[in-house]
């Protein structure tokens, strides 16, 4: 994938209330551009890290799907196949609109539909399609369309405008956000919880009857955590649960729900 990179981490020793301290990377950007080698940082059982930094802006990608529509699970497969690529955060989102056919979604919520709504209102669609991906907030692709996803991660991997960076405690119950330049209108910090890996649902009845849908990420809540105008600020992440759910920040527009910038917890 072209442009595509991982999510680097840096460990940080302390974030002030002003923006984050990067005295310890720029000096090594410094010994970098003379040729010298760094030593390797040395452990100390008695140092622990507080916070790791994530540099880089994956492409997140929100599939709308649902285990009763008959055209689905061909984009289950093709999110699928692309959620490996480096810089790629694949999350399937539920709806239920599609439970009058006879099956009711089983990780449905009516909120993930009302953002999709939401969606087609930014993006300026007439009508919502399922399935649905919506990539970095700001395009999306109809249907099962592999070529046109994969154009689409491509050009979004290669679009870098210098996001603020994002930074999680140590101990797991808060998140930085850094400074940076506001969208107009501002922006939302917003933790999606989901359930890493694939998920298989036999399916009893409606249009998919007698069928398994594989389905990866399967998001479980979504909550908003607060406003960011530029300035640096800590956040509150949800309670760890006990299932293995992981969770994703993303730093989203307000006004055209764009995608600033996204991490992995």
């Amino acid at each position: 994938m072209s442009g595509g990179t991982l999510l680097s981490v840096v460990k940080l020793s302390a974030m002030n209330q002003r923006g984050w301290i990067l005295g310890a990377a720029a000096v090594a950007v410094g010994l970098m551009a003379a040729g010298a080698t760094l030593p390797p940082e040395p452990r100390s059982a008695a140092v622990q890290p507080v916070a790791r930094l994530v540099r880089t802006t994956p492409v997140v990608l929100e599939l709308f799907t649902a285990q009763g529509c008959a055209g689905c699970a061909e984009a289950d497969r093709m999110v699928e196949e692309v959620a490996d690529a480096p810089g790629v955060i694949v999350l399937t989102y539920g709806v239920d609109y599609w439970d009058y056919l006879g099956w009711a979604d089983t990780f449905a919520r009516p909120e993930f539909a009302a953002r999709q709504h939401a969606y087609r209102q930014a993006l300026r669609l007439r009508s919502v399609s399922t399935p649905q991906v919506v990539i970095d907030g700001h395009r999306q692709v109809s249907g099962a369309r592999s070529p046109e996803l994969q154009t689409a991660i491509d050009e979004e991997s290669d679009r870098r405008d210098f996001p603020p960076e994002i930074e999680f405690r140590a101990a797991g119950d808060r998140v930085g956000i850094g400074s940076g330049r506001p969208p107009e209108g501002g922006a939302e910090v917003v933790a999606v919880t989901y359930t890493p890996g694939l998920q298989s649902v036999q399916i009893d009845r409606g249009d998919n009857r007698g069928q398994t849908v594989r389905q990866l990420n399967v998001v479980r809540d979504v909550t908003r955590l607060g406003s960011w105008t530029g300035r640096s600020a800590l956040f509150d992440l949800p309670p760890e649960s006990d299932d293995g759910d992981a969770v994703v920040i993303l730093l989203q527009a307000r006004a055209d729900h764009r995608i600033l910038t996204a991490a992995r917890r």
